[in-house]
């Protein structure tokens, strides 16, 4: 297993992924985007093989850390990828001093919800209607992490 940064040419077969495991994906476009023009946004990609199976974007902003997508091939699931990625978030966040790691999930994803609950995550609220897609509520999780007390 490899775990690296994110790079332009790894655009295509990441938008790929996206479309396989969200019902609304995000374009190439938006993923450029995040990899040049936002300053908070860190992406890494899982190879096996050198082949990407898997990938992470999150925010570090000062003392948080918002999980903005996870994703792992689905022939690939099952085998503690998605871990490794949440492992390697997690540790930057604490290397960064966050406070809190958060993110949303939508209700009826019980495969990521029992991974979030697994690493401690708290569901703090629900965002009605928040998935355009089908208007889906997301729950609202927040994972403590000490921040400056570390």
């Amino acid at each position: 297993m490899n775990l690296r940064e994110m790079s332009i040419e790894d655009l295509e077969i990441i938008t790929n992924i996206d479309s396989l495991c969200f019902p609304v994906a995000w374009s190439k476009q938006d993923y450029q985007n995040e990899l040049l023009d936002n300053e908070y946004a860190q992406l890494y990609v899982l190879e096996n093989d050198d082949q990407i199976i898997g990938y992470i974007d999150f925010w570090i902003t000062f003392d948080t850390c918002q999980l903005t997508k996870i994703a792992v091939l689905p022939s690939h699931r099952g085998k503690g990828y998605s871990k490794q990625l949440m492992d390697y978030m997690i540790k930057k966040a604490e290397e960064s001093y966050c406070e809190s790691v958060s993110l949303e999930v939508r209700v009826s994803n019980d495969i990521a919800l029992k991974l979030y609950e697994s690493y401690g995550f708290i569901k703090v609220n629900v965002r009605k209607n928040y998935y355009q897609d089908n208007g889906e509520d997301a729950n609202f999780l927040i994972k403590p992490l000490g921040g400056n007390l570390l």
